[in-house]
């Protein structure tokens, strides 16, 4: 039955429950008609599946996977009765997870994606393939060490050898681009050549209105399971879905996931009534397959703005997730009383922080008052103990994952002359790239506040925060310092991940090649984030420059010992082979 499947199965991490219950869901999409597969996990089978979602053209359905934690970790098989099984893995009991991070799974050009469909999964493949042989590494010399497949992570950093495969998928966004949307639809096609006032007063047609619909909703079945990809229960196809399938997902939605730059356009365009049509439809399908909640669950954001103020940001209502959700045992652990998604675990020694960058932005805001009120209410409650206390279990290590980048070049000339140019123009992506960006000047205040909130948990708790990001299709490393505490006090450096793409092209054009040569150099020069606070990149490892124009993945992994090391390392694509790159975060002593 599963050859039948029109999506899935998807993995998603709930979080952790009592009783040491790791918390797992599983999407699958099906016919209108057809029968409910019934799932098997563990030999049991699953209970009845809640529906997410009933179209004209198919139902989606998500199943509880959940298990229990054992003292060591173990492999947990599910599959459809008679049919194809998959395996995921689940950790010890007050361990943290193995978890790989990716971003950027898709192209903005269709044209491009049809050019690279031969290639396109080559980085999923080399995950994959480290997801099933990885052995990890010790004491990797100075430099590239280039290893193709059969040599892969062959050294032995810890004592034990085997099989390590991740426990979590972390997507930092971008999971699907929507900018096609522009192509596919004529009516959308016709808009893009309309003068401004026309395109600001657009009226969508009820017709038009179900087309976006039905897009937004039939684009996740077309990529994340593609018709032309081996059915399940036969050769592996070493896919994105393939990764899904096998390691519970953690999303959380970028601008590519609604259209390039949402949030980054003029107020008068983000209000105007195409944009939040799209941007009402990109959400309940983002709620559907990335959250994977019942539709029905989700509510209408509401404009709170009072009457004679401004409009240039969106004050959005917070909403009380915590009794909208209540009747969900498998729902997110979604921070109460936030217009968007930000939400948050622990995991033993590990804490992670997935923040919602997209809800809320405009060109002058990425949050709003009530999400960092409830921020600073998590970070503060990060004690020891967590949501659900193991005795000696003590968080060393917090991961904010920020689908933009806090760390990175600032091309002061190229925002001054993009400001003034390119705006509003959904199929230019240059101008809002930029003001996308956490260094642009409209956004600075905001992240010198953000990196005050995060050095005071890393004082206070005494906790490591690393930042992890993706989006601009690079790899690269920085560093955030308070300027009065030197890094070797252990709290005063925030460490900062870029991984991106996992399947978008990087910088390799020669107009691309000259926007590289200027990232590298204006890399150089640190960056003040007010009077506390130095922002710099740093030499990629084991490369000559600051940024790494290659495709992409990262593996993180937390050393068990009592001060316990965050290993990170890069697997780049080369033309032949990949390439490790590795570096060590130390917890805060």
């Amino acid at each position: 039955m599963a050859k039948d499947f029109l999506l899935g199965p998807v993995l998603s991490f709930r979080g952790l429950g009592e009783n040491d219950t790791w918390k797992v869901t599983a999407l699958i999409g099906i016919k209108p008609g057809a029968p409910e597969p019934l799932l098997q996990v563990e030999g049991r089978d699953c209970p009845a599946p809640t529906q997410l979602l009933a179209t004209r053209k198919a139902r989606y359905l998500r199943y509880d996977l959940s298990c229990q934690q054992q003292k060591a970790e173990r492999r947990v098989g599910y599959g459809v009765a008679g049919g194809p099984v998959w395996h995921f893995t689940v950790p010890g009991k007050h361990l943290a997870p193995r978890m790989a991070y990716v971003s950027c799974n898709g192209f903005s050009d269709p044209t491009v994606m049809r050019s690279h469909v031969s290639q396109a999964n080559a980085v999923w493949e080399d995950l994959l393939y480290s997801h099933d042989k990885l052995v990890r590494i010790r004491n990797p010399g100075p430099g590239d060490k280039l290893l193709d497949k059969e040599q892969l992570w062959h050294e032995v950093r810890i004592h034990d050898k085997g099989l390590q495969r991740f426990h979590l998928l972390l997507m930092g966004g971008d999971q699907i681009y929507f900018d096609s949307i522009w192509h596919q639809l004529d009516e959308l096609k016709k808009w893009i050549g309309l003068s401004r006032d026309q395109q600001l007063n657009f009226s969508v047609s009820k017709v038009l209105d179900e087309k976006i619909a039905a897009y937004y909703f039939d684009l996740y079945a077309e990529r994340w399971l593609p018709p032309g990809r081996r059915p399940w229960g036969s050769e592996p196809n070493r896919d994105a879905a393939d990764a899904m399938a096998r390691i519970p997902t953690v999303m959380m939605w970028d601008d590519h996931d609604i259209f390039d730059g949402w949030g980054s356009y003029t107020p008068e365009m983000q209000r105007s009534p195409l944009f939040q049509r799209l941007f009402h439809h990109a959400r309940r399908a983002f709620w559907v397959f990335q959250m994977q909640q019942v539709l029905d669950d989700l509510p209408a954001l509401t404009d709170s703005t009072p009457t004679g103020f401004s409009q240039q940001d969106p004050l959005y209502a917070a909403i009380s997730w915590k009794q909208r959700l209540a009747g969900d045992p498998l729902a997110l652990p979604l921070l109460d009383g936030q217009p968007g998604y930000t939400w948050a675990f622990r995991a033993g020694p590990l804490a992670i922080l997935v923040a919602d960058l997209r809800t809320e932005r405009s060109r002058t805001q990425v949050f709003g008052s009530s999400t960092w009120s409830r921020l600073k209410e998590w970070l503060n409650g990060l004690e020891d103990k967590g949501e659900f206390h193991h005795p000696g279990t003590r968080c060393q290590h917090l991961l904010l994952m920020s689908s933009v980048p806090v760390v990175h070049p600032k091309l002061t000339l190229a925002e001054t002359a993009l400001d003034g140019f390119g705006q509003d123009h959904v199929l230019d992506s240059s101008a809002d790239d930029l003001k996308d960006h956490w260094s642009h000047d409209d956004h600075e205040g905001e992240r010198t506040r953000l990196l005050e909130v995060l050095f005071d948990t890393a004082r206070s708790k005494k906790v490591r925060v690393t930042l992890l990001s993706g989006d601009v299709h690079v790899a690269a490393r920085g560093g955030a310092f308070r300027r009065d505490q030197p890094a070797s006090e252990g709290w005063g450096l925030i460490p900062q991940f870029t991984a991106s793409a996992v399947v978008h092209p990087s910088l390799k054009g020669w107009l691309e090649q000259l926007f590289l040569a200027t990232l590298n150099k204006c890399a150089r020069t640190p960056q003040q984030a007010g009077p506390q606070y130095q922002v710099e990149m740093m030499l990629f490892p084991g490369h000559n420059q600051y940024v790494m124009p290659a495709r992409n993945w990262l593996a993180l992994e937390l050393e068990e010992a009592h001060d316990a090391k965050l290993w990170a390392t890069w697997r780049c694509e080369g033309e032949k082979m990949f390439s490790n790159h590795l570096h060590t975060v130390p917890p805060v002593r």
